[in-house]
């Protein structure tokens, strides 16, 4: 991906959109107790979509603006945010997930690191947190939600980025890939 003004334009209204969406009203819906998370949805559609280090930009500065706009502690939504881009980003890449099913676990995958990441850091950072099986049961709606509105979400996502994408994920998947050619024992790799 080339770094121009159309992407970081495009990147910085995502994550401006995402964040506002948030942080408006999104996230007060209640879901049978938990409630839908933009946020990593974004971080985790543009780690699939663009990479490990758009994805973990994407997740330092929306989660700088969530930390800006509602008042936590400084950098440490950004911090977890950062970081489950980059792995998200770093997975999709050296896999390369292949099925068009692929943004459902990307999604569940994301937003469990992500809460189980943040309630890690702010545990460590607040002076007086408290820990209960509500906060368990709230983690676990969560990630089932965001999984929900992965492909939608995804989509949504796939149709912003693609005229700024280098490769589009959709045209990868569809190529076949020509079969390698097997050693002498039938094992790949071993072309004696």
């Amino acid at each position: 991906m080339t770094l121009s003004g159309n992407t970081a334009a495009r990147f910085g209204a995502l994550v401006f959109f995402a964040a506002i969406l948030q942080i408006s009203g999104f996230g007060d819906i209640r879901v049978l107790g938990g409630h839908a998370d933009l946020v990593p949805l974004l971080v985790a559609a543009v780690a699939l979509f663009a990479g490990s280090v758009p994805a973990a930009f994407a997740g330092f500065f929306c989660g700088l603006l969530l930390d800006l706009a509602i008042g936590n502690n400084l950098g440490a939504t950004a911090l977890v945010l950062t970081a489950v881009g980059y792995g998200v980003g770093r997975y999709c890449e050296v896999r390369r997930p292949s099925n068009s099913l692929a943004p459902i676990p990307v999604a569940a995958a994301a937003t469990a690191g992500y809460v189980v990441a943040f309630a890690a850091v702010s545990f460590m950072l607040e002076i007086e947190a408290s820990v209960s099986p509500i906060v368990f049961r709230e983690m676990i709606l969560t990630t089932l939600l965001n999984a929900v509105l992965a492909l939608p979400f995804f989509a949504l996502v796939r149709r912003v980025l693609r005229p700024v994408l280098t490769v589009d994920p959709v045209d990868v998947r569809r190529r076949r890939r020509n079969p390698r050619e097997a050693g002498p024992l039938g094992l790949r790799g071993l072309e004696v």
